[in-house]
């Protein structure tokens, strides 16, 4: 398993490489760019645009700009953001946490919904129960995520108890520490069902089918024939195989925690990363743009990483050679 891992990691070095040439090289063969737009602006003189463009090599060729980011970002140095005016690094740690929170509260409560429907469809195959949750499953795939956050605002407006936006309430400094923690959770109910309603329709879905795949296998008729209990059956032999192809899926949501919740994120008035990443690309801030591409590739990579290897764990037939 360890010779696999660095293997992978050493796999991974020239496809990062691969894709941050290629998202290089496509922002700035687009027209235009940020400096486009502060030429417009008469209070900015062109001898300071220039001095902006030699001072961040964007007076050098295309391949030599891409190798100065390159050797930045092997010493840490992320950029400096144009729109913001201020380092890359800075923007990403003010809102990569709230992202994080609010992306792992929807990847959790999917999981610990959407696994236990979907068994409960597969066990009541045909039956009421599997009826009324693919009916209801059905539904919330074709709600559009936007619409349906802002249709919980209205009913939140309308009735009270949750509120409108943001991640804090005016007065969060006043409150300790309990109150504080409540207060991020009130916050935190409205965008969280957006992103998870789609999710776990999806997932249930997969669950049953996966587990209905494998409860038809020999070994399964085998075990029941020997007298073993159903529960046993089911939550022992079935449910271990059943639940491979989910680990999997798993990596791909953990890849996307940081990029998954933007449209949410914007609508809820979410202080999180995806606003920042959007206005980055509507205003062609190069270097923010490249920092959000990098920690996407990233954690795409390690989220396909630890789908195996937790494969590998789960799956005693599962080896990495």
């Amino acid at each position: 398993m360890f010779r696999y891992i660095i293997k992978r990691i050493l796999i991974s070095i020239p496809l990062l490489l691969g894709i941050s040439l290629f998202t290089f090289v496509l922002i700035q063969l687009t027209p235009g760019n940020f400096f486009d737009t502060l030429k417009l602006d008469p209070q900015v003189s062109s001898e300071t645009i220039a001095h902006y463009e030699k001072l961040y090599n964007l007076d050098k060729p295309l391949l030599q700009q891409y190798g100065y980011w390159l050797k930045n970002v092997l010493q840490l140095n992320f950029g400096y953001s144009f729109y913001y005016n201020c380092p890359v690094v800075k923007i990403i740690k003010s809102r990569l946490l709230n992202t994080f929170i609010l992306s792992f509260s929807g990847m959790l409560l999917t999981w610990l919904v959407a696994i236990p429907l979907g068994i409960v469809m597969a066990i009541n195959r045909n039956r009421f129960w599997d009826r009324f949750l693919s009916f209801g499953a059905f539904i919330f795939l074709s709600i559009p995520g936007f619409f349906l956050a802002i249709l919980l605002l209205y009913f939140a407006s309308h009735y009270g108890g949750l509120p409108l936006g943001g991640m804090q309430s005016v007065n969060f400094d006043n409150f300790n520490i309990f109150e504080k923690i409540i207060d991020v959770l009130r916050h935190l109910v409205i965008p969280t069902i957006v992103i998870s309603v789609g999710a776990i329709a999806g997932l249930q879905r997969i669950m049953r089918g996966n587990l209905l795949e494998v409860l038809r296998q020999q070994y399964i008729l085998a075990a029941r024939a020997k007298g073993l209990p159903e529960n046993k059956v089911l939550y022992k032999h079935a449910l271990r195989n059943a639940i491979n192809p989910m680990i999997t899926l798993l990596g791909y949501h953990l890849s996307g925690l940081l990029s998954g919740a933007a449209i949410v994120e914007i609508i809820c008035n979410w202080p999180g990363i995806g606003t920042v990443m959007l206005t980055a690309v509507r205003a062609k801030d190069l270097y923010l743009v490249m920092a959000s591409m990098l920690m996407g590739g990233v954690l795409l990579f390690l989220g396909n990483l630890l789908a195996d290897i937790m494969l590998a764990w789960v799956d005693p037939r599962i080896r990495y050679d």
